[in-house]
């Protein structure tokens, strides 16, 4: 097993990392910025490495910064966490040139899945089912071409694109020109690719997604399913483990498509395929995370594997002592991501936080911080996941409302009242809720207009 990995990532991610780690008696190594020099995983590491003031593409995404703070504490791999360099084939082509072992798939798996054109073709070839769209749309005047031909409401999408940047709905032909041009040079300025597909919406989507693991003797296997329909600006807010919505049989389909698509592309390590479900249950591959997930907690819960352990395992050339059928979802899993952000408007609240109590309880907590610390604008602004693994699905929720209702966190705008609003919720309540849920029983209801 590993002596040394080097955490390439920061807040919560990083701490659960590092409990794994130490789990095995792995030493770890940190890297922090100048912003985030208080925050709890520096300290949790067993050794830290400053590679910059603040800004992002200057620390934590500069892949020699990274390798250098890699190769000063002697590391032998690199565990990235989620976002960051955790989808970058380049950072992955460095660790392999450094002798660097890289805690997750090999750069061609990722570079397969990380473009989604180049996906979509790919899983069309393998009788994969897909969103009917079009792929490498030059302009605006052929986006409005084929839109025309299958019809509104569209999807328009980057294809470089991730958490929701590049992304929008259109209802109107009028609003494609304007829509098409601004999303392209969103698409650009993030992620470098401006090149823009187009596919039909589904009407009361559903995104729902299937973990998967496999290591390097081509042994792959499903965890099941997450339900990640609770979303706002594209972004998923709640998660929970059985769908409370999904049949067996479309279940246990998912769940061999997912395997077959990882096959196919020789992947191997913890990896999560992502599907559009509509109301009859037809499911439609949407992309692959190549990487851990914020939400894998509710996977663990339910299932009772350490995602974490295992991706260690598998990096380290061993075999996963899993069997398919041995796979069972126990109880109910619920996660819930606080966010340090208005919860009117979900744009990002920083500043100075006075107060923090985390109630002690059964509840699983995968937290930021424990105290009082500032909260930058420079990273993402999630402070803590706050997990519920009950008998039954109502348990969970009320054993969330419990906790949430006990949390106190003061000096910053937080979302705790949007989550409560959302468990309180009869939609939700129901198990019955599509990607609208959010837009139509939540923020609207803010807004003051009727339900």
């Amino acid at each position: 097993m590993f002596k040394t990995v080097l955490i390439a990532n920061r807040g919560e991610i990083a701490r659960r990392i590092i409990r794994g780690c130490k789990d095995q008696n792995i030493k770890t190594v940190a890297i922090y910025t100048e912003a985030d020099e208080q925050m709890p995983f520096v300290k949790e590491a067993d050794a830290a490495e400053l590679i910059g003031k603040d800004q992002v593409k200057d620390s934590y995404l500069n892949i020699n910064k990274v390798i250098e703070a890699a190769k000063k504490h002697g590391a032998d791999a690199i565990h990235p966490g989620y976002g960051l360099l955790s989808e970058n084939t380049a950072f992955v082509t460095a660790c392999q040139e450094q002798g660097i072992v890289f805690i997750g798939p090999n750069a061609s798996a990722i570079e397969q899945m990380g473009d989604k054109i180049a996906s979509r073709q790919l899983m069309a070839q393998h009788g994969i089912p897909l969103v009917p769209g079009k792929n490498d749309i030059e302009d605006a005047e052929a986006a409005k071409q084929f839109a025309e031909e299958i019809g509104y409401p569209i999807m328009l999408k980057a294809s470089a694109g991730g958490g929701g940047i590049g992304m929008q709905r259109i209802d109107d032909p009028s609003k494609l020109e304007k829509a098409f041009e601004s999303n392209k040079r969103r698409a650009e300025n993030f992620f470098g690719n401006g090149t823009m597909f187009i596919e039909k919406f589904i009407e009361e989507p559903r995104h729902i997604e299937i973990q998967v693991l496999a290591d390097q003797h081509g042994h792959t296997i499903h965890l099941y399913e997450r339900e990640c329909s609770v979303q706002r600006r594209h972004q998923k807010v709640i998660e929970e483990s059985p769908s409370a919505n999904l049949s067996q049989e479309t279940r246990e389909e998912m769940g061999r498509t997912a395997v077959k698509i990882a096959e196919a592309i020789g992947y191997s390590n913890a990896g999560t395929v992502e599907f559009l479900v509509d109301k009859d249950e037809n499911f439609y591959f949407l992309e692959m995370n190549t990487r851990l997930q914020v939400e894998h907690p509710v996977t663990e819960e339910t299932t009772g594997i350490d995602l974490v352990y295992w991706q260690l395992k598998i990096a380290n050339g061993e075999r996963l002592e899993i069997k398919q059928q041995d796979i069972k979802q126990r109880g109910h899993s619920i996660e819930l991501r606080l966010y340090a952000e208005d919860p009117k408007t979900f744009f990002p609240s920083p500043g100075d936080i006075t107060h923090v109590n985390w109630p002690q309880s059964h509840i699983r907590l995968d937290a930021a911080i424990d105290g009082p610390i500032k909260i930058t604008p420079f990273y993402d602004p999630m402070i803590a996941k706050i997990i519920s693994h009950q008998d039954t699905r109502d348990e969970a929720i009320h054993s969330l409302l419990d906790y949430l209702e006990a949390v106190e966190i003061e000096g910053i705008k937080t979302n705790r009242t949007m989550l409560i609003k959302c468990l309180n919720n009869d939609v939700f309540r129901s198990g019955r809720y599509t990607t609208n849920f959010v837009d139509e029983q939540i923020a609207q209801k803010k807004a003051g207009q009727p339900k």
